[in-house]
């Protein structure tokens, strides 16, 4: 969190504008994240960030997932939050195939967003944008037959369905990541995942990502 502070001050003081914007990364449950937290708060984040599986580039390892909606530790965050007035909580959900299933199965139950929706209608003064919007990746042609056979995309859809069954309007769906890969490898579940965010969440709820760090300079996808 201190070097990310220290990059957006380093951007911006040479840019002599607000070029760059940074999150600060909390996971609940492990050891002293709460102190962790109050100390990324005084950096003054534009946003705070968590991965629910825990440690999402060392899965193997990861100790401490944790779900959106857990009163007794999770909540507890949020409420120093949003005391410090950082209201913008984005969490990355989904990019869990079938494959890291296997591998990982005790981490499953929460990479989906089965814990998004209590967790928005507790806290309405926060804004929850779920990265990725909650898609679960995989093989995009078998993503594509089973949208064409039922209507859904495995997470997505459940996440688009929040606003009209628990009746809350501050969740937001980030395409960091999904627009670039499924418009590479089929671009008809690419435009689905599109059309079924904007009509669940509204045009004004879907984030353009890019996750750009992993895939250089998102000229090609603006273009596509």
């Amino acid at each position: 969190n201190e070097q990310m502070a220290a990059a957006r001050a380093k951007v911006n003081g040479e840019a002599g504008s607000r070029r760059l914007y940074t999150h600060a990364i909390f996971t609940p449950g492990s050891p002293g994240w709460l102190e962790s937290l109050d100390a990324a708060l005084a950096l003054d984040p534009d946003s705070l960030k968590g991965y629910t599986v825990g440690d999402n580039t060392h899965k193997e390892t990861s100790r401490y997932p944790w779900r959106m909606d857990d009163e007794r530790v999770t909540y507890k965050g949020y409420e120093r939050m949003a005391k410090a007035g950082k209201t913008i909580v984005c969490v990355h959900k989904g990019l869990f195939a079938a494959e890291a299933e296997r591998q990982f199965p005790r981490l499953r139950p929460y990479a989906d967003v089965r814990d998004v929706a209590k967790a928005a209608k507790d806290w309405p003064n926060l804004t929850f944008v779920i990265y990725h919007a909650g898609y679960r990746l995989g093989d995009p042609a078998q993503a594509w037959a089973a949208f064409e056979r039922t209507g859904r995309i495995e997470w997505v859809s459940d996440l688009a369905e929040i606003p009209a069954k628990h009746g809350v309007t501050n969740v937001y769906a980030d395409l960091g990541q999904v627009f670039a890969q499924t418009m590479i490898a089929e671009p008809r579940i690419c435009a689905a995942i599109v059309g079924t965010l904007v009509k669940g969440l509204g045009a004004d709820h879907v984030c353009w990502g890019t996750d750009a760090v992993w895939t250089g300079s998102p000229q090609w996808q603006i273009e596509a």
